[in-house]
Parts: structure tokens; sequence; C-alpha cells
């Protein structure tokens, strides 16, 4: 049997259900493989490791698991560990050799921070740890080299918590109580998170900009923020290694979550070496995530007056818009003077930075919409078995993409 160039991973995660499909050129896009009742943390979302592997959370079960797709379409098992961790699942992070991970908790259905524990794993011996750091909204990243650190995004007060993996994983039975081995302040807002091997450098979302800092002697030591550039902030950020840029999606206009429609949204991406910084209007309602493909980013973006899926064009000169193609509506979707999160319809969207290929869910439909970015047409149209109600999340695999270079889950 051949091995697939491209897979799509669909989680349901309301269902509670895995399904593995193969969209490589001449195969009929069916089910290749699925496992029941695994409900992923969405909001940790998944994170790719070396070996066209991917790492997820089920926020039920308390387990992090290991899935092995490529594996999955020869025959083999879809899941290849499930490591007990703390939940809910808050984020998710390894280091760049993909052999050291962290899970934090954070809010799950609660309306406030409740849980402080911190779960440290190897996925080279199996071992988990768990650890108790401070009730928050907890953001991660690992550093690299042979003895990582954990660098913790914390809010109210703000600072970034520095943790040696090392320790976390020895500090035994009973959840015990850590402290970490150096501390940075940082605004109280952060929301997002990044790092960036090349330069040993994380990056996290604030109010005031992006606030950097990189790994010295055992300590971080802060550097200057980067700039938004304009108005609104970003609350997300996202690493694209082959292209060397860091981007988010500023979100602007009334605090009001009612008046959602009339957010402003605006793609940000800077440039890691040559540190020029650009901007591309999205248009107003809700942007909500981001998916990088070969020479594309990849936005959708919800609005009463009709949702679209627009791609930026990644070239020689700075990103714009290329393509707003246009979404078939869904139900429940977020409504005018209401949330646009609670007990509504949403979309995720995936891309592989090995390939072309775009992938656009439809909230409570049951359906996945493919796009080619190379030329802004209509690809196909998925159905599945279960709803995806909430928009489900999405993982598009092109073999050997080395997606694993953003360690962060998405």
């Amino acid at each position: 049997m051949p091995t697939p160039e491209t897979l799509l991973l669909v989680a349901d995660h309301v269902a509670g259900r895995i399904s593995l499909l193969d969209l490589s050129a001449g195969a009929s896009h069916r089910e290749v493989a699925a496992v029941e009742g695994r409900h992923v943390s969405e909001h940790a979302g998944f994170l790719r490791l070396p070996g066209d592997r991917v790492a997820c959370v089920d926020d039920l079960a308390g387990a992090l698991l290991v899935l092995d797709p490529f594996a999955a379409a020869g025959g083999g098992a879809l899941e290849s560990a499930a490591i007990p961790v703390a939940t809910p699942a808050e984020h998710l992070a390894a280091d760049p050799s993909g052999r050291r991970l962290a899970v934090t908790t954070g809010l799950g259905h609660a309306d406030e921070p409740w849980s402080d524990l911190l779960t440290a794993v190897d996925l080279a011996t199996g071992r988990a740890c768990r650890t108790r750091v401070r009730v928050d909204e907890p953001g991660v990243t690992l550093t690299g080299g042979p003895a990582p650190h954990l660098v913790l995004r914390q809010r109210a007060p703000g600072g970034f918590a520095l943790l040696r993996h090392s320790r976390l994983l020895a500090a035994g039975p009973g959840c015990p109580r850590v402290r970490p081995d150096a501390t940075l302040p940082l605004p109280d807002d952060g929301h997002g998170d990044a790092y960036d091997p090349a330069s040993d450098r994380v990056f996290t979302a604030t109010g005031e900009g992006v606030h950097r800092a990189r790994l010295d002697d055992g300590t971080l030591v802060a550097e200057d923020p980067l700039s938004w550039g304009g108005p609104g902030r970003g609350w997300f950020l996202r690493l694209d290694a082959p292209h060397r840029l860091l981007w988010s999606c500023l979100r602007g206009g009334p605090a009001d979550p009612a008046r959602w429609p009339e957010w402003t949204n605006t793609a940000w991406c800077h440039d890691l070496d040559t540190g020029l910084t650009a901007r591309a209007d999205l248009g107003p309602g809700l942007v909500f995530r981001m998916a990088l493909a070969r020479d594309h980013a990849a936005f959708t973006r919800i609005h009463p007056d009709g949702d679209e899926l627009l791609l930026l064009a990644r070239g020689d000169g700075p990103p714009s818009v290329s393509a707003r193609i246009p979404l078939p509506a869904m139900d429940g979707a977020p409504r005018r003077g209401g949330t646009p999160w609670d007990g509504v319809q949403r979309r995720a969207v995936a891309a592989s930075p090995g390939g072309d290929r775009v992938a656009v869910s439809r909230g409570g439909h049951g359906e996945i919409l493919l796009f080619d970015a190379a030329d802004g047409r209509a690809a196909g149209v998925l159905h599945t078995p279960t709803p995806l109600d909430e928009g489900g999340r999405l993982v598009l695999l092109h073999a050997g993409d080395r997606a694993e270079r953003d360690t962060v889950g998405r």
C-alpha cells in the first residue's frame, strides 16, 4: 500500500470522536481510521511532533494522546500512547525534540480559573508528573537543548515563570507545589504564546504589544516589546517557521461582546530576521485562529452578513489578502446581540506548510470544505458522521512538512 501524501485529522470534541481522512491526490477522501470516545481539548488543540505524529489531550479521560496518522493510514493503530495528565487542558507544548511536553490547566467550563496543576511529560519513558504552580490561565512554551525549561506565561499578576523540566519530572507524588527557578514581570493581560527555537526566544501577546525574552544562563532576559503598530491587540501568536514570521490577528472595536459584528480584525505579522512588521485588514466580525499553508496564511471570518475564508499570500513583500472566498452559512451561527462563543457554532481551519490545501469546518453540519490556496478554488466537501458542534478541531498533515517546528499546540 503506497504511503499517503496528505491526511486530515478531525476531532469532534463534543461528540467524542477522532477520525482520519486521506486527502492524497487520487484518493477518495475516505475515512481510513477512527477512535471513538475521545474528547479532545478544544482549547489546547493539536500539537505536531517529529515523525509526523500529533499530540492532543482527552479532557474527559485526563490523558495526553499521541497519534500516528501515517501509521494508521497504513493499517496500524491511530493512537500510539495515552499518558495520564491533569485537565481541563489549557495549553499544550513540546520542546523542539518532541520528547518533553507540558500541559497546563485552566478554566474548562468554569467562569474563573480554579486549577493550579501542571503536568510534565517525557514521551521517551512514558513518565508524567503533576505539580502545583498557581491558579491561573497559564500559557506554556518549552526551550530547546539537552535540559529544556518550561516558560509559563501567567496573568494577574502577569509574568514569565521559568522551571526546569527535569525538576518537574522528579517532583514525586502528591502534586507538590513548585517554585520558579526565575521570573520576569509582564502586563496582567497576557494571552497567546510562541517560541522560536532558532533564537531561543519566547513571545507573549499583551495589550501593550508582544513581549519577548531569551534564555541566558538559566534565567530570562527581557527584550524590547514588539509594537502592534496600530489599533487593536492580538489574542494569539503563531510561529511560521519556514518563512521566519510571527503571526497574530488584532482585534479592535467595542469591548462589549454583544457588539462583536463591529469588531475590527487586522492580520499582523513580524519578520523575525529583518524586524519588519506588516498589517492587513481582514474585515469586521469574529476572526478566530488561523492556519499556515505552503505560501499562504488562512483566516476565517464570521459575520451576520456572510462568512468568508481569507487567504494572505506570503511572498517577497509584505503579506496581502489574495482571496476572499464566501463560506456557506451555519445554522446556529453567532447572532447580533449575543456573544460569539456561548452556545453557538464556529469554524476550525487547518493547513500544512507542505502543501496548498486548506480545510474549513462548518460547525453543526458535519461538513468540512476544502480549498486550494494556490488559486483560491473550492476543492470539495467532506461529510463527517458527527455534527462537529462548535466547529471541532482539524489538523492537516503533509508527509514530512516539518510543522513540528511550531512547538505550541494549535
